[in-house]
């Protein structure tokens, strides 16, 4: 029974992962951090209405001990991360930890809804402990560590605003939703889900095979993780792909090794190939991918040329006036041309100010009286 860590009610039981319809993409990297959470966790980016928390509810039942632990928008930091008593070290006693969130959710799944929404100092401590499977509490240099091995789940609408690049760029996995279409798609969905609305107890026992099946799928392939390696071939795939997106770092390429390590072992496989590096490459790179500029032969980028040519392109300035010309037609001194060829790049030689001469001056004296 999955159990809400904010309250000791117990949470209904959830939609059945194994029927979910459709979203092959979301229920293949949510499969992937629960083989291996050290991935760094799995976001979500969808419209409304598109099985984002019932897909992240329907995981933590796969898992041994069950939990989901969801951290709400105005959670401060101590609830997050915990906190440490020091009264009573200075009565001479040990330290007293009281565990957050991240403790909480240790073992299961911590769900963070609209992400983008969260404090940056929150998420920053969100993806720390997913990463790193460690959650380091300090006050007045005092510090304590746990285990904080979860499986990271945030979901966001892009409608609501985007998730800085900086952490963006730490989420192992991204996938997007779009609304379905599909009349007979939808229609399969809508019928499921009135099914279970209807009578959950006997919908989720039409599916208790596939659950037990799935579960066990995923504790064999938590087991058999560390016994796959990669071969020459496929970090040769994984490097080209990461080159090709232009990412930043070496993030993407640790990620993409490690995601098709999970997906060999959660399918059993002996070993990594590049198919499986294919098959998850997209939610590696969907949030890393950037524009790869084209290179000249003389190693010159875009913006390399565009700025030496802005730099070296003259300014067309005016002539005597009426007269029709380009000042930059004029002839330099010998000085000036000297000087522009040797030392100063990018001279620009001095420019006529256009003047109209005066034949005459009239002096106006006040008129006595």
């Amino acid at each position: 029974m999955i159990v809400n860590e904010q309250s000791t009610q117990p949470l209904p039981k959830p939609y059945p992962f194994s029927a979910l319809i459709g979203q092959a993409s979301l229920r293949q990297a949510l499969l992937l951090a629960a083989v291996d959470p050290g991935i760094g966790g799995v976001l979500v980016s969808g419209p409304r209405g598109t099985a984002k928390s019932t897909a992240a509810r329907s995981l933590a039942e796969l898992l041994p001990d069950g939990r989901f632990v969801t951290l709400p928008l105005g959670a401060s930091e101590e609830r997050l991360i915990g906190t440490l008593d020091l009264n009573e070290v200075l009565r001479g006693g040990a330290v007293r930890f009281s565990p957050g969130l991240l403790a909480q959710a240790h073992n299961g799944v911590l769900y963070v809804d609209e992400v983008n929404l969260l404090a940056d100092a929150l998420v920053d401590a969100v993806l720390d402990a997913a990463a790193s499977g460690v959650n380091v509490v300090e006050r007045d240099g005092v510090s304590h560590s746990h285990e904080a091995r979860f499986v990271l789940i945030g979901t966001m609408n892009p409608e609501e605003g985007e998730l800085r690049p900086q952490l963006l760029d730490r989420f192992g996995l991204m996938v997007e939703l779009d609304n379905c279409f599909d009349p007979e798609v939808r229609q399969q969905i809508v019928k499921a889900r009135l099914a279970f609305d209807s009578d959950s107890e006997a919908f989720r026992q039409s599916f208790a095979r596939e659950q037990a099946e799935l579960s066990h799928q995923l504790r064999v392939a938590r087991e058999t993780l560390g016994r796959l390696a990669f071969d020459d071939e496929v970090h040769a795939d994984v490097s080209a792909r990461c080159i090709e997106a232009a990412v930043d770092g070496l993030r993407a390429d640790l990620v993409m090794l490690r995601a098709a390590r999970a997906l060999a072992a959660l399918e059993q496989a002996e070993t990594v190939t590049t198919r499986h590096v294919e098959r998850v490459a997209q939610a590696v790179l969907l949030h890393r991918r950037r524009e790869l500029q084209s290179q000249a032969p003389d190693g010159r980028t875009d913006d390399d040329r565009s700025r030496t040519e802005s730099t070296q392109r003259p300014e067309r300035g005016s002539g005597h006036q009426g007269d029709g010309k380009d000042m930059h037609s004029m002839p330099l001194s010998p000085d000036a041309s000297q000087n522009a060829g040797e030392d100063d790049w990018g001279y620009l030689p001095p420019e006529r100010a256009g003047m109209t001469p005066v034949k005459g001056v009239i002096a106006l004296t006040p008129k006595k009286r």
